[in-house]
């Protein structure tokens, strides 16, 4: 069965022509050019993944993606953010704290559109099959099939990426997790295209903030490499 994508740009143009590029690589596409529309779509069509714009009138690409993740099972839906003007690394960390799964600036090919596509689909069905199990040690429960954490028995807030990097930090504590692989394995970057060690210290220094200072005693920094949960 062909994955259904959901296109969101308010230039016509370019939404034709994506969604003309992906309709030929066997994808099945439906399409708007503004936020609040496209909200209803993923409530009411259930698409596979969403290819957001940041720059539309009304609700924007941040907006919308931070909107999806916090619906009811809007955190299953991955979401891939593009941008001609949001290019800075701040605005790409402030894609990703909002949830976004991968982030994209144009100029970009449609080819490299479609690879991050498949890349992040396969993702999330290889964390489908394997999250059966919760996790727990030490106060903390962590449901990867829910994408739930509690923290001493209640509920704890935390974004996608968050929610990621805590449950990589769990699953290979004790182990020293270099800042490039956290970057391939959290964010799925190619580390021969990038390789920022702000994207991971912003998470982590936002995630020490929502777990408590408990928890976040145990990330440790290993300066000039990565990070490890003690």
């Amino acid at each position: 069965m062909h994955k259904k994508i959901l296109l969101v740009d308010d230039d016509r143009k370019v939404l034709e022509t994506m969604r003309y590029y992906l309709e030929n690589h066997d994808f099945s596409v439906i399409f708007t050019d503004n936020g609040s529309e496209a909200l209803l779509l993923t409530r009411d069509s259930k698409p596979d993944l969403v290819v957001t714009d940041v720059e539309m009138p009304g609700m924007d690409g941040f907006t919308l993606c931070k909107a999806i993740k916090a619906s009811g099972g809007g955190a299953a839906i991955p979401v891939i953010i593009i941008s001609g003007n949001k290019i800075k690394d701040t605005d790409i960390v402030s894609g990703y704290d909002r949830g976004a799964d991968d982030y994209l600036t144009k100029p970009f090919s449609f080819s490299v559109l479609v690879a991050k596509i498949n890349a992040v689909l396969r993702r999330y069905s290889a964390n489908s099959g394997s999250a059966a199990n919760k996790i727990k040690e030490q106060g903390i429960e962590l449901d990867p099939a829910a994408r739930t954490v509690k923290i001493s028995g209640k509920p704890t807030a935390l974004t996608r990426k968050e929610f990621d990097l805590l449950t990589l930090l769990f699953e290979k504590k004790g182990r020293v997790l270099s800042v490039p692989y956290m970057l391939e394995t959290v964010w799925g970057y190619d580390i021969a295209t990038y390789n920022n060690p702000h994207t991971v210290e912003t998470h982590v220094s936002s995630l020490r903030k929502k777990i408590g200072a408990k928890l976040a005693a145990r990330i440790l920094s290993v300066t000039g490499y990565g990070y490890r949960f003690e």
